[in-house]
């Protein structure tokens, strides 16, 4: 019996010094959690029960216990690495089959989608036409290397000051090649529906009437129409009412649509003496190439082009699981789902119980190599020890058999 326990004890040592060489072998990989091997007693029992006078009968490995702990968050300056400060976890399709991971290093496949060293596919909440994301569904994310295609404008809005002390134009009529025929003018970059970029000028003219102005509108030197706009006498705008004027659809010579463009003057004044430009903006924009993708601490990912535009290509689904420690280790630092671990809650990031996503940095190994080091040296005395244990017990059994 002596030679059964110990080597059960043997066993139970060289189990902890595996879980122990394979925790020290990963300190370096990048999301790796160690591990921890656990014990328990053994003891034989009969249906009667346990014998009061029973010593035991040696120790088996209970479990190796995975230990999540947060590991240290290291910066890289890599926009695709991403390290998850909570709980979550990555969520990957592996042709299709879904695993999870706590290495953030990505890059991208031939085709574009965000990929680990596994080839695995990231997995995000698809955005929606209204501006969100579609929690309910899984896509993978795809970089898109396309142009961003442009928007042609519609409206023009001009927030200036009028002068009231203004006097009407010594020159008439109208004659924007006449600066004498205008009090002032603004211009603005608009764009027709192919991207090409054309100058819409706004010639401010005050009129004959008191608190009157006309606004004369050229695209290209060509005119596109003339309002009248009346103002009251605190310097507020009366008309046109709502403050937009529908200006003359305007074709250009680019193959592009018609251009039917609005300009709003409703936050238009007429105070003081000075013309002033408050705002000037348009909503219309060209066409964009990609510079950059930008990752937020709620996973949501944007490309964003040379025009100015961010498109969201997706929210990066999280996943959490009532029992992590129950999930099944599948190599290549990811896990997979089991009955123990219960089924995957997913979430976005910066949410409650699912962790800020970090772009630009990795989450290190949480593996304490001063701890490991210590238990390396126990689980050897202990080897050492039940080793020393079968040698005794031989010794005994020699004894025995030696006796005449």
């Amino acid at each position: 019996m002596p030679f059964q326990i110990a080597l059960s004890g043997l066993n139970a040592a060289s189990a902890d010094l595996n879980v122990t060489a394979n925790n020290i072998a990963n300190v370096n990989t990048t999301g790796f959690k160690q591990s921890r091997a656990e014990f328990a007693d053994l003891y034989p029992i009969s249906a009667y029960g346990l014998a009061a006078t029973a010593t035991g009968v040696g120790v088996r490995t209970a479990r190796v216990a995975q230990q999540l702990a947060q590991g240290s968050i290291n910066t890289t300056g890599n926009t695709l690495d991403l390290a998850i400060s909570g709980e979550g976890f990555f969520t990957l399709s592996d042709n299709g089959a879904m695993v999870y991971t706590r290495a953030g290093a990505f890059g991208t496949d031939k085709s574009g989608y965000v990929v680990n060293a596994a080839g695995q596919r990231l997995q995000v909440f698809p955005p929606t036409s209204g501006g969100g994301f579609d929690s309910a569904r899984l896509a993978d994310l795809q970089l898109s290397t396309t142009t961003n295609p442009p928007q042609a404008s519609a409206s023009i809005t001009a927030n200036v000051n009028l002068p009231s002390s203004a006097s009407a134009p010594a020159t008439t009529p109208f004659d924007a090649n006449d600066a004498t025929s205008y009090n002032d003018t603004r211009s603005v970059q608009v764009y027709d529906s192919l991207g090409t970029a054309h100058q819409a000028s706004m010639y401010f003219v005050k009129g004959a009437a008191a608190n009157t102005w006309d606004v004369h509108v050229q695209v290209d030197g060509t005119d596109v129409g003339t309002s009248t706009m009346s103002y009251s006498d605190s310097g507020t705008l009366l008309t046109p009412a709502g403050g937009k004027i529908t200006l003359p659809a305007y074709t250009p010579g680019t193959g592009a649509a018609a251009m039917n463009l609005t300009l709003d003057v409703g936050a238009s004044t007429q105070y003081g003496d000075e013309f002033a430009v408050n705002s000037l903006k348009q909503d219309g924009y060209t066409t964009g190439s990609l510079t950059t993708i930008e990752i937020t601490a709620e996973g949501v990912v944007q490309a964003r082009y040379t025009n100015g535009q961010a498109t969201p290509l997706g929210e990066i689904a999280l996943a959490r699981f009532p029992n992590p420690q129950g999930l099944q280790q599948l190599g290549d630092t990811s896990w997979g789902e089991t009955f123990a671990a219960g089924q995957p809650i997913r979430g976005s990031g910066d949410s409650p119980n699912f962790g800020a996503i970090q772009s630009g940095a990795l989450e290190g190994s949480n593996v304490d190599l001063s701890a490991q080091l210590v238990n390396m040296i126990t689980a050897q005395r202990n080897y050492q020890a039940n080793a020393q244990m079968i040698s005794t017990a031989d010794q005994i059994t020699q004894t025995i058999i030696n006796i005449r």
